[in-house]
């Protein structure tokens, strides 16, 4: 391994160390899903799906 990889994995580590308490305190703090809310963010998600179906289907 070379300095430039040990360099990389050791800033990925210290980033990851940095942000898992944010992190932690997002995911306690964050508010609960209602019933509606999960048809909302399915319909953004297929709609993609969809628009990706179709660029296949043209090439």
């Amino acid at each position: 391994m070379d300095w430039m990889k040990i360099g990389s994995a050791l800033l990925l580590l210290m980033m990851i160390v940095y942000i898992f308490p944010r992190a932690r305190q997002m995911m306690t703090n964050s508010p609960k899903a209602e019933p509606g809310e999960w048809r909302s963010a399915l319909l953004p998600i297929a709609a993609v799906v969809l628009f990706v179906m179709i660029l296949i289907a043209l090439v």
